[in-house]
């Protein structure tokens, strides 16, 4: 049977038997076959020359060991027959072969293919719970098979995890064997004689110690150094400055020194001292951090009846602690001049020209003057009260050329800024009234009136929110040109730049139809908002872009009308917007609040206000901005109307500069109303007021 089995054996098979009576020979001191040590040197023949000598060789040495050799060659057999693939490339990383179809080389030098996997998550979800082996089955990295585990293998890596020996019948406790007994032998070790380099001296060795020898003389090395007995103590404060500011002795901080005893701690104290019985309880019913006094004063009659003070140990204690765990340190005071902590500001004499004197007064009114405007040449001026009136002024002689009678109280009016059309609008409950005033140039008043009825009707009428209709009679004669009736009561009236749109705010929380656009030219009405957010204070147009703002009680939303979309959100910061002014660059927007706040926003630094002004003692009614000085103006229910310098620079790295200039009085309170509107001439740093005593100032 052991020669059919040789037929059938490889070289690498033969070698791996011998390799194991090797092993045996070693383990269990076996002899016969193995009395020689060069095992594999001696039986070499047997692998080379297996068919033929190999076969005699073995039959004629197996002899003594045949009982250990037809173990291993059955169990040789048993593995030839059902040997598992191995993988030959040897410990490589497995990675290298990710994108080859195989994995590797069998004994053979054939191909081991990589098994086909086409299992996704839910396969393997599916095996993990159906699969009562999936837990003990592991994927041969060498392979890609995967393989069970058994019982024994399974218990070997529960072993393992344990932290135990592999070996189930290993006894890691067994008595130790002493290879070298403790008893001293005749014969050695090792019975090698010395060598004769031994007895030699080393050339090596002696050219160190010619170095060494050489460096003694030279003074290099100092053979016996003396030892320093004497304590080296070091000074922190050595090189420390005694100038300084934080010096050592400058720095010293003494302790605090106790407090010296008052007469309530005398052996007889006055009468005032002593407490009652009420007070002694009160006193020992306090917390001891709270007492006035640590000790109930007493009254002895003699020095001699003072006994020993019971704290006295531990208010010494105390008082250690107090000196060694106070932590002492020195503040700096710094002394600071308050005019420092005033911001450097120019002075006003510098920032000339600003109103500074009240020049003219405009009587006639009768009652409160809400909204006053004036022209865009600046010669004229208009004005709208709650006696139902508008009246036209001449800005230089305060005489009024023109009184034009209304339907109601007059909310608002706005000169048409452009300078070829003679237009003013004039708000009054649900009625806004485009006059013709005839002031001024006839030729541009003449065109104006031609500008109205050259007007075509469209064939296709839509329908809009406000009814267009001209004036006839009386009202044309007055110079009513256009009529606009609109669902409910108009706050505010407003000219775009060119002087064809007109913007109105009719505030109403509960419609959409808060703010609209007129068309003048063609007699066209829009809703530019389907759904306005919160209540519509205020409106106004950008002087140079097609932005529009919206002010609302706290917000001021920035539109482009070409894109038809939000572009900016301005958070003012106080609780109720009044009114709002655009500078004419077109990048600064202030806002004046009922909270007497005046809010400047800078559009491209922030959404928030660059700077808040609380100058005013009421609430703010009116702001606004002069087209061509640095100049802005606030009026107030106090009465007062303050003039800033506001510079705005072309480097968009330099701030605004915003300086209050002039306060100007003039107006009286009247029913705790004070300054209702405010405005600047065109071209003159000259300011117009109008308030609630029914007139209008002029301060130049």
């Amino acid at each position: 049977m052991e020669y059919a089995v040789l037929d059938k054996l490889s070289n690498y098979t033969i070698s791996s038997i011998l390799s194991a009576l090797y092993v045996l020979k070693k383990k269990f001191h076996i002899g016969g076959i193995f009395a020689d040590t060069d095992i594999l040197g001696s039986y070499w023949p047997i692998i080379s020359a297996k068919r033929y000598i190999g076969r005699a060789l073995l039959a004629s040495t197996l002899s003594s060991d045949l009982a250990i050799c037809k173990s291993l060659l059955i169990f040789i057999t048993f593995s030839v027959r059902s040997q598992d693939i191995r993988n030959t490339v040897g410990n490589i990383p497995m990675e290298w072969y990710k994108d080859y179809p195989h994995i590797g080389y069998d004994l053979e030098g054939k191909k081991i293919f990589k098994p086909i996997r086409n299992k996704d998550e839910l396969d393997e979800f599916l095996d993990k719970m159906e699969n009562p082996d999936y837990w003990r089955t592991v994927q041969d990295k060498m392979t890609g098979a995967d393989i069970r585990l058994s019982d024994e293998q399974v218990d070997l890596v529960h072993r393992l995890q344990q932290g135990k020996f592999g070996d189930v019948n290993f006894n890691e406790y067994e008595p130790a064997i002493d290879f070298f007994s403790n008893e001293v032998m005749i014969h050695p070790v090792t019975n090698r004689p010395q060598d004769k380099r031994s007895f030699i001296p080393s050339l090596i060795e002696k050219e160190k110690v010619g170095k060494l020898v050489h460096a003694i003389k030279m003074g290099w090395i100092k053979p016996h150094r003396p030892k320093e007995t004497t304590p080296q103590y070091y000074d922190l404060w050595a090189k420390e400055d005694p100038n300084s500011i934080l010096g050592r002795h400058k720095m010293h901080i003494p302790a605090p020194k106790m407090k010296l005893p008052g007469h309530e701690e005398s052996y007889n104290p006055p009468p005032e001292y002593l407490m009652s019985e009420e007070e002694r309880l009160a006193w020992e019913q306090q917390d001891p951090e709270y007492r006035k006094l640590s000790f109930l004063p007493q009254k002895l009659a003699c020095l001699r009846a003072v006994p020993a003070y019971s704290r006295f140990i531990h208010e010494r204690f105390e008082r250690c602690l107090d000196l060694y765990l106070c932590p002492r340190q020195r503040k700096m005071r710094v002394n600071v001049n308050p005019e420092d902590l005033i911001p450097k500001l120019p002075k006003p004499k510098d920032l000339q020209p600003f109103p500074t004197t009240q020049s003219l007064v405009y009587r006639g009114h009768s009652s409160l003057v809400r909204s006053i405007s004036i022209s865009p040449s600046g010669q004229w001026l208009v004005s709208g009260s709650d006696d139902c009136t508008v009246r036209f002024w001449e800005v230089s002689t305060a005489r009024c050329l023109k009184t034009v009678e209304v339907g109601g109280a007059v909310k608002g009016v706005a000169w048409n800024p452009n300078l070829s059309i003679c237009l003013v609008a004039v708000s009054y409950d649900d009625t806004v009234v485009l006059l013709n005033p005839g002031l001024g140039d006839r030729l541009v008043c003449t065109a104006t009136d031609q500008l109205i009825s050259s007007y075509e009707e469209p064939e296709e009428v839509k329908d809009q929110p406000v009814q267009w209709a001209v004036a006839e009679g009386e009202g044309h004669e007055q110079g009513h040109r256009l009529i606009l009736k609109h669902p409910k009561a108009v706050r505010q009236v407003t000219w775009h730049g060119k002087g064809d749109y007109l913007a109105c705010v009719i505030p109403d929380n509960g419609s959409s139809l808060q703010v609209v656009i007129h068309q003048v030219s063609k007699r066209r009405t829009q809703n530019p908002f389907r759904k306005n957010k919160g209540l519509v204070q205020c409106v106004s147009f950008h002087p140079i872009r097609p932005y529009f703002f919206v002010a609302t009680q706290r917000y001021v939303r920035v539109y482009n009308l070409i894109k038809q979309e939000l572009t900016k959100k301005l958070m003012a910061n106080c609780k109720w917007i009044s009114s709002m002014a655009i500078h004419p660059g077109g990048d600064n927007v202030i806002c004046g609040s009922y909270d007497c706040r005046l809010a400047w926003f800078d559009l491209d630094l922030s959404t928030k206000p660059y700077k808040v002004l609380r100058q005013h003692k009421k609430a703010l009614r009116s702001v606004a901005y002069h087209r061509h000085y640095p100049l802005f103006v606030s009026g107030s229910d106090d009465g007062n109307v303050i003039v800033c310098h506001g510079m705005v620079y072309n480097d968009l790295l330099q701030n605004p500069l915003i300086v209050p200039v002039k306060v100007l009085k003039g107006h009286t309170i009247t029913h705790d109303l004070g300054v209702l509107d405010v405005t600047f001439h065109p071209t003159q740093p000259w300011v117009f007021s109008s308030g609630a005593d029914g007139t209008v100032r002029l301060f130049t």
